[in-house]
């Protein structure tokens, strides 16, 4: 696969991103089916198949378990290989979620990020937000500690991970990035795209095939790169087989 610029940064992405939730959570998720957390092996196995794929973006947060841990254990001798795309605000203990968008608590969040993944950079650093995208990208200092991150080397590139189209277009006048969601069934922030394609900025999509419910494939994959505005699109999987024919629908 070709690498992609994300939006004006000088970060080059794989079109398909591999989505780490499963690598450390399988509570209080939105898939269809349950499942069990895979061993050591399957994921450094999964990761290496991924490489050979051409991927070379992985999506975590301090929400996804151990997620963050297990990819700084698996990671430790090949991290330049790799576009981490992390995230704060949203924490998942004790099988809930809980939020916290204070200026202290993300570079709480960062500082542990960081130690988790056994780096020193995250390359794109996301506002994990609760839904209410305006009153959060509306709080100054927080935006700052966020810029101030990047002047400091700790991250490369800034955004946010939203939920609305508002929310999208506002992280994106502030900052490089915004995840959206964007499908045959929701198109509700196309307008997050159209903005990204205006102003050469980063989009990346989640929830390209609905968590997992939607079954057709080919058309979703289609359908998410059908708007040049899009950069990426994150797939949450931890099975082998549906990582390749995610990546034969692209190539």
């Amino acid at each position: 696969m070709d690498k992609i610029k994300l939006g004006d940064t000088t970060i080059e992405i794989s079109p398909i991103g591999l989505g780490t939730v499963k690598f450390g959570r399988n509570e209080g998720v939105k898939y269809p089916q349950g499942f069990e957390l895979p061993t050591d092996e399957e994921l450094s196995e999964l990761l290496t198949l991924a490489k050979s794929l051409g991927i070379n973006m992985l999506d975590t947060a301090p929400a996804y378990g151990t997620s963050e841990q297990r990819l700084g254990k698996l990671l430790s001798d090949q991290r330049e290989s790799w576009v981490i795309i992390g995230k704060a605000g949203e924490d998942f203990e004790d099988g809930k979620s809980s939020y916290n968008f204070t200026p202290d608590h993300f570079k709480r969040s960062l500082e542990r990020s960081l130690k988790r993944l056994n780096t020193d950079y995250i390359d794109v650093l996301l506002i994990h937000s609760d839904g209410n995208d305006m009153d959060i990208l509306s709080q100054e200092t927080l935006i700052k500690t966020m810029h101030e991150f990047k002047e400091q080397g700790l991250v490369k590139a800034i955004g946010a991970s939203t939920k609305t189209a508002d929310g999208g277009i506002k992280a994106l006048e502030l900052m490089d990035v915004a995840m959206a969601t964007y499908t045959m069934d929701y198109t509700e922030e196309k307008t997050v795209l159209d903005y990204a394609l205006a102003n050469n900025k980063g989009v990346i999509l989640k929830k390209a095939l609905s968590s997992g419910h939607n079954n057709n494939i080919e058309d979703a994959m289609r359908f998410a790169f059908s708007h040049k505005g899009v950069n990426g699109v994150i797939i949450g999987t931890i099975n082998p087989a549906h990582l390749r024919q995610n990546i034969a629908y692209i190539t």
